[in-house]
C-alpha cells in the first residue's frame, strides 16, 4: 500500500497504523528498576536497545507519566532485568499499577538497582541523559555491569508472550 503525500494525513489512522506495525516486530521484555527513597520500583518495558559499544550505553524509552521516570535524574542508578522466557507473569505484574510489584520477586542491589534474583540478562546503568522525544522520554544511560544467562528471553509479538526459536 502506498500513500499519497499530498494528501493529509488522519493522526488517529496513522497512530492505528503505526501501533500495528510495531506491534509486528518481536521485542525483548523487561523489568526496568530504581531504588528511590529506601525502596524498589520498576515496570515493564520493551522498548530498549543497545545504544553504543564504546563507550558501553543503552537506551530505555518510558513513558512520560511513568512513575519510574518521575524517580530518575542524571546520575541515577538503574538495572534493566530482561526476562527469561517463563516469567510472563513478572512481566504481567511490573505492566501493572500498584506498589507491592516487588512482593514474591527475589531481587538485590546491584550497582545501586534492584536486580531479579531470576532474569535472562542483566545491565547495570547510571542514567546520562533525559531526552524528552513525544510522549516518551528517552533514558539514555552509561553501563555499569552487565551479565546473561543460557535461559531462552521472553518477547512480546502480536499483543503476546513468547519467545525466540532458532532454526
Amino acid at each position: 500500500m502506498t500513500h499519497d503525500h499530498d494528501h493529509e494525513i488522519d493522526p488517529e489512522v496513522l497512530q492505528k497504523e503505526f501501533r500495528t506495525a510495531m506491534g509486528n516486530v518481536a521485542a525483548a521484555v523487561s523489568v526496568v528498576t530504581t531504588f528511590h527513597d529506601g525502596a524498589p520500583h520498576g515496570t515493564t518495558v520493551s522498548a530498549f536497545s543497545s545504544l553504543s559499544m564504546e563507550p558501553p550505553m543503552l537506551l530505555v524509552s518510558l513513558d512520560n507519566r511513568s512513575k519510574l521516570l518521575a524517580k530518575l535524574q542524571v546520575g541515577s542508578s538503574v538495572g534493566v532485568n530482561v526476562l527469561a522466557s517463563h516469567q510472563d507473569q513478572v512481566a504481567l505484574r511490573f505492566a501493572g499499577k500498584g506498589d507491592d510489584k516487588f512482593l514474591d520477586v527475589p531481587w538485590e542491589l546491584d550497582h545501586g538497582a534492584p536486580a531479579l534474583a531470576e532474569r535472562h540478562a542483566w545491565v547495570a546503568l547510571t542514567v546520562a541523559q533525559l531526552v524528552p522525544a513525544g510522549d516518551h522520554t528517552l533514558v539514555l544511560g552509561d553501563v555499569e555491569a552487565a551479565d546473561a544467562s543460557p535461559n531462552q528471553a521472553l518477547t512480546y509479538w502480536q499483543r503476546a508472550f513468547g519467545s525466540h526459536q532458532s532454526f
